[in-house]
């Protein structure tokens, strides 16, 4: 008899302590519509300091198939999710956050695309219950990353869906410390699935993105996926360059011409340092976050150091290549 294929389904956690039980039941729920399925619900804690931890000891305790991960600190929104992601073991992997703003509705859809031959099925956000101006933001940046991007970046798309065992491996051979997981989609090829759905608000509690993660992100999507800016600097230096140079001689004939009676005065000098340093402190922070995510790479620190974990086959985690 042939043994039922697995889905993983896998959530990071940091203070959902209002989310994590009605995800659960979500998520279980989902898979009682998909009885051919066997599954794995496996929720990584990254250090919570409310009661997220006794409620996931409390789901694990009354179910086998929630496996938890309890991180020694917290390890960030990049470096966590992608650890967990890496230990499943399901045939086909369910991406989800656990404020509920990813629809645990839509996993039978997803597992009906992954049937029909799509390695990777993803949900794209149509329009949101977030304030309208910041959707509106975040369409411009999709828009922008898009163009400057060596590849093609989907556009609302924020990881939520399933990726075929397949793409999981990839992932686990690119080892890659700090990945922007739509663009790595892009750049391995895979034919892609989108499911359109409207993203709700949060069901409790804030969230926990803030200016510096949503930075984070936006700039990880530049410094992983384009050479853009670091050659629009290059550009614009030597522009500028240009610029001086033309701006000097103009002065230089004019004074010839007129020589007591023009005044370069302070002014233009001023002005130009101050708009000659400003675009040296852009670019050079520019450089920098390239120079950043270089360093971040090649200093090989695990994504994450477990305190412990519940309801594992063993207790030792798998490595992650």
């Amino acid at each position: 008899m042939e043994s039922r294929r697995l889905i993983s389904v896998v959530t990071p956690c940091y203070n959902e302590e209002g989310n994590v039980r009605q995800l659960y039941e979500e998520v279980r729920s989902a898979f009682e519509g998909l009885p051919d399925y066997d599954y794995e619900h496996i929720l990584i804690d990254n250090a919570s300091t409310d009661s997220t931890p006794d409620l996931l000891r409390g789901l694990a305790g009354g179910d086998r198939r929630v496996k938890v991960i309890f991180n020694n600190r917290n390890f960030g929104h990049v470096r966590s999710p992608q650890h967990a992601f890496l230990q499943a073991r399901g045939d086909a992997v369910i991406t989800m956050a656990a404020d509920l703003q990813d629809p645990p509705a839509l996993i039978p859809e997803f597992v009906r695309q992954w049937e029909a031959g799509y390695k990777v099925v993803l949900g794209q956000k149509t329009d949101s219950d977030e304030a309208w101006i910041v959707y509106a933001l975040r369409s411009v940046y999709y828009e922008l990353a898009r163009r400057l991007a060596d590849v093609d970046l989907m556009e609302h798309v924020t990881g939520f869906g399933l990726y075929d065992r397949e793409v999981v491996e990839q992932f686990r051979e690119l080892d890659d410390r700090y990945p922007y997981v739509r663009g790595l989609i892009s750049e391995f090829g895979y034919d892609v699935a989108r499911i359109p759905y409207h993203q709700p608000k949060r069901k409790n509690g804030i969230t926990k993105n803030n200016l510096a993660t949503l930075y984070d992100l936006a700039m990880l999507g530049f410094t992983s996926h384009s050479k853009v800016p670091l050659r629009l600097a290059t550009i614009v230096g030597f522009l500028g360059s240009m610029v001086s140079l033309l701006v000097g001689l103009v002065y230089l004939v004019l004074k010839l011409i007129n020589w007591n009676e023009f005044s370069a005065g302070q002014a233009p000098l001023i002005i130009g340092l101050f708009v000659f340093s400003s675009v040296q402190l852009f670019f050079l922070g520019v450089v920098g976050e390239y120079v950043g995510a270089i360093y971040t790479q090649v200093l090989r620190r695990p994504l994450v150091v477990e305190r412990e974990r519940i309801n594992f086959d063993s207790d030792e985690p798998p490595a992650n290549r």
